[in-house]
């Protein structure tokens, strides 16, 4: 198979060498054990089998309709599984809604649309959990958003509204607006999927970056590129089910499944 998978641009390529020399704990951030999930009839998820160690950096991928962002829906309980479980951070989803509430403050999650309030600054944005949800003092969760708006490089657009920033710059501030609530893991569901081309580097680099100081976290997306550079193990689903997983070389260049073999082709054009 010839390697023609997409690259990175070189300064962000040698970035994200550099994450891989990060050390991956035995530590285990989300255990999923024979999980399942119907919409009626419809198995949308078949005896998932996951565990997840903090610090890694896992891209999800595989045909749409495969059941990639139900799967990373799960862990935070935005979806409900039927079978199986979920222990996140060392709490198990379940019946227990203080359970639920416990495992979505310790889990940020970034969307496909940004999902900003229109009628709140960024800054706001940025600080309205901190100050409902974890009762911090509006002082601090102001200086909070400022160090991550900062780290995102958008600090001067604090005081705007999210409809006068472009997509690329809406999803920093999404992603900013999870860090605020300082998750130990955090999960993003296609996050360049909605963007022009020229806005998808700009939070791939913030992700990069993320990946760069040993955030545990969860990715699906078609950005072959990115998982090529970035991602501890690439796993592949199809129809419900994990196919594939492996580290990004052998994933890419010596994939095991027909399906695996089928979809690279189709995404790599090869």
């Amino acid at each position: 198979m010839t390697d023609i998978t997409p690259a990175l641009p070189e300064a962000a390529v040698a970035r994200a060498i550099d994450t891989r020399r990060m050390r991956v704990t035995d530590e285990v951030a989300v255990s999923i054990a024979r999980m399942n999930k119907w919409y009626g009839t419809f198995h949308v998820l078949r005896d998932i089998d996951m565990t997840v160690y903090r610090g890694e950096r896992i891209v999800i991928c595989g045909p749409s309709g495969s059941g990639k962002s139900t799967l990373i829906r799960c862990i935070n309980a935005l979806e409900e599984h039927q079978a199986g479980k979920v222990v996140v951070d060392g709490t198990e989803l379940n019946e227990d809604l203080k359970n639920v509430d416990k495992v979505r403050s310790e889990v940020g999650m970034v969307f496909q649309h940004f999902n900003l309030f229109p009628h709140l600054t960024i800054l706001e944005n940025c600080t309205l959990a901190p100050i409902w949800v974890r009762k911090v003092p509006k002082k601090q969760a102001v200086e909070t958003a400022m160090h991550f708006l900062t780290k995102v490089k958008i600090p001067e657009q604090a005081n705007k509204y999210p409809g006068q920033l472009s997509g690329g710059q809406q999803q920093r501030v999404a992603i900013a607006r999870s860090l605020c609530m300082r998750p130990r893991i955090m999960l993003f569901d296609e996050p360049t999927s909605a963007l022009d081309p020229e806005m998808i580097k700009e939070v791939l680099d913030t992700m990069i970056g993320l990946a760069e100081d040993g955030m545990t976290m969860l990715v699906v997306t078609h950005e072959m590129g990115f998982a090529r550079q970035v991602a501890n193990r690439v796993v592949f689903m199809d129809q419900g089910q994990i196919v594939e997983q492996n580290e990004p070389e052998e994933f890419f260049l010596r994939p095991k499944s027909d399906r695996t073999k089928l979809f690279l082709s189709q995404i790599l054009g090869h």
